[in-house]
């Protein structure tokens, strides 16, 4: 199962209701209060993400098989949990960026510190 989530486009300009990711040194915002499932990132000076990841937008996808997902792709940012109940992964594939989202049975909400 695949599918698609949001548009992640990153951004130098403070979103309302930024939500902060303290693994990735990001801030993000809501993709699905957005009516086009915009997910705005706003990386902090000293964040580790950095290359295709933190310069090009992505399209994200929940799957129900992260691992099947990654299989024989370029990893940009190796499998992390931003949030309790979900995994995700950023690939390079094809030229683009790609984001594999992977709940946990729980499905728990984003619950990160807002800004």
């Amino acid at each position: 199962m695949r599918q698609f989530h949001h548009v992640g486009i990153p951004t130098d300009e403070k979103q309302p209701d930024e939500i902060y990711v303290p693994d990735t040194k990001v801030w993000v915002t809501e993709p699905m209060a957005h009516p086009y499932n915009i997910e705005y990132l706003r990386y902090e000076p000293d964040s580790p993400v950095t290359g295709p990841l933190r310069d090009l937008p992505h399209l994200a996808f929940e799957t129900d098989d992260l691992q099947r997902e990654l299989a024989g792709k370029e990893i940009l940012l190796e499998p992390f949990r931003p949030a309790e109940g979900l995994t995700v992964a950023f690939v390079l594939d094809d030229g683009a960026v790609f984001e594999f989202m992977q709940w946990d049975e729980s499905r728990q909400p984003f619950t990160a510190k807002k800004e």
